[in-house]
């Protein structure tokens, strides 16, 4: 089964000179944009809604919506470790995170909107009451990668947004903030990097921008918007791409 929300970013988040930087602030918009998006769509569905398939093999939307919940009270536990400096990580376990997320599966349609609207909103009332300093405190990821508090908000965004198009209801990567998505293909980029699969070159038409790939073999040039490339690099449904002299561009294997 997808398990998207245990990935943890490239490379800390930070206002460099890259064109991929993200800020603090940066982030913490794209939380609310992508939020913003699931809400709309929970708002409106009922139990055949929630019953129907996500995007994501083998999960119901009712698994994807108790993932986001369940995610945000996880990211408001390094929250409250920054603040406080008592070590509370995000899950107990893997196992039971994926045991918390059937469960929640199981609940009413009515009792998982609750939540993801209780769990968003204490994430967001906890980093708001977060210092300049307590932002640059040490956390544990899931995966357990030592990074400052500021990034946490770059892993929510990325679970918020990317899951607003995996809840299956017409939004597309087009409809996610420009900045996020290029922030998004920078690291999915440097994940793939790092795993095995073609060498690639990604190249977004609109943007002017480009993202390399280390990989098997020449690299193999694949262009088009920004939404779509980005969309190819995460394993989502995108329009058709072509390579730089016309070819189909290569198939890549899931994002994690």
């Amino acid at each position: 089964m997808t398990q998207i929300g245990m990935t943890q970013p490239s490379s800390p988040a930070g206002t460099g000179s890259s064109p991929d930087a993200r800020s603090l602030a940066d982030a913490r918009a794209w939380v609310a944009a992508g939020e913003d998006l699931c809400r709309t769509a929970i708002q409106g569905f009922d139990e055949s809604d929630w019953a129907a398939p996500s995007g994501l093999p083998g999960w119901t939307r009712k698994h994807l919506g108790a993932h986001l919940a369940a995610n945000a009270d996880a990211v408001g536990n390094l929250i409250h470790w920054a603040a406080t400096g008592e070590q509370t990580p995000m899950y107990s376990s893997p196992e039971q995170r994926n045991a918390d997320i059937e469960a929640g599966a199981g609940k009413p349609g009515e009792a998982l909107a609750a939540w993801f609207d209780r769990s968003a909103g204490a994430l967001e009332n906890a980093m708001d009451a977060l210092t300049d300093e307590q932002w640059t405190h040490e956390v544990v990821t899931a995966q357990g990668r030592t990074v400052p508090a500021s990034e946490t908000p770059w892993m929510r965004a990325r679970e918020t947004c990317v899951h607003a198009v995996d809840l299956a209801t017409g939004v597309t990567f087009s409809d996610l903030p420009a900045g996020f998505l290029a922030a998004l293909a920078a690291d999915i980029a440097a994940k793939r990097s790092a795993g095995a699969g073609p060498a690639l070159v990604v190249t977004a038409t609109d943007a002017g921008r480009s993202w390399t790939v280390a990989g098997d073999g020449n690299p193999v040039e694949v262009r088009g918007p920004l939404a779509d490339v980005t969309a190819y690099l995460a394993g989502r449904d995108h329009a058709p791409l072509i390579g730089a002299t016309g070819e189909p561009s290569p198939t890549i294997g899931p994002w994690l």
